[in-house]
């Protein structure tokens, strides 16, 4: 599975460390005590999500989804967000003002869209999680170790800056299980929807709405071999101000990204820039085992 943690450097540490994040026994004791407990809402006041966008072949990213989900697809492509940007203070939110004592980690968010929800998950617009990258170990271990909705990858580099004229994505995985992402774009006077986007929305705003307002996220949890298939939903609160967001063009000449090109992604990327949000982490249950 692609959502298994492999550390990016070689030696005892790494080992040590990826046998405990990918411990089964560990997540089952886990879950055990904290479906006792009520769920921590988390807040971030996040800053510039640059959103990448592109078409990729269904039938290959198929296998990225969680069991039994559906992509949401058009003419046999279906869009992957890969969104980057900076925690503002990331935190639960019963800490109130001393949340700024927490720390801005960066993150990158990799995600396919369902086209409907899976079974036992509320009816509301749902992504699927492929990929989650932060830069810090301590983030990465935390959400491994305490979350089965957020299996984040810790990359050997990762250098995310956003200014007046572009904005740059460069992640390293070194020997990891973290994918390789090298981007640029730059600010683009007018929004424009160019085929193939033009075809699935019907304008600009339809489309940030569409990609970027996602109420719930999706993972397949590893499990057991010949146990039943299981997913993890986490609902997230994350007001997308439309009017707020910025064009960019994707200068094709940098990218660098070898999953794009398992998934024969289309060349035409839709990016945008949304300056700052607010995130909310709701919830998180397991869903039932899929037959």
């Amino acid at each position: 599975m692609h959502h298994l943690y492999t550390h990016p450097y070689n030696g005892r540490f790494g080992n040590g460390l990826a046998k405990l994040l990918n411990s089964h026994r560990f997540a089952t004791y886990r879950r055990a005590l904290m479906s006792r407990l009520p769920f921590m809402t988390l807040d971030s006041d996040v800053v510039d999500v640059v959103y990448m966008n592109w078409l990729v072949d269904e039938a290959l990213a198929a296998p990225f989804a969680p069991p039994g989900a559906r992509l949401w697809s058009y003419q046999g492509r279906t869009p992957l967000t890969v969104l980057t940007y900076r925690h503002g203070h990331f935190g639960p939110r019963w800490m109130g003002p001393l949340r700024r004592l927490m720390t801005s980690p960066l993150q990158s968010n990799w995600r396919l869209y369902l086209a409907e929800p899976l079974a036992d998950a509320p009816p509301i617009p749902t992504v699927a999680f492929v990929y989650n990258v932060m830069d810090s170990l301590a983030h990465v271990a935390g959400t491994r170790l305490f979350s089965d909705a957020l299996p984040s990858h810790w990359p050997a580099g990762f250098d995310f800056r956003v200014n007046a004229d572009e904005a740059i994505v460069d992640i390293a995985p070194g020997d990891g299980s973290a994918p390789r992402l090298g981007a640029r774009a730059v600010r683009a006077g007018e929004a424009v929807l160019s085929p193939p986007w033009s075809g699935m929305f019907d304008d600009w705003s339809d489309a940030i709405v569409r990609l970027a307002s996602q109420d719930a996220a999706v993972v397949e949890v590893p499990t057991a071999e010949g146990a039943p298939g299981r997913s993890a939903l986490a609902t997230i609160d994350l007001p997308v101000d439309v009017a707020s967001v910025h064009p960019l063009v994707l200068d094709t000449q940098t990218l660098d990204c070898p999953v794009l090109q398992r998934l024969d992604a289309d060349p035409e990327a839709l990016c945008f820039l949304l300056p700052s949000v607010r995130f909310s982490a709701l919830s998180e249950r397991l869903l039932r085992a899929s037959v």
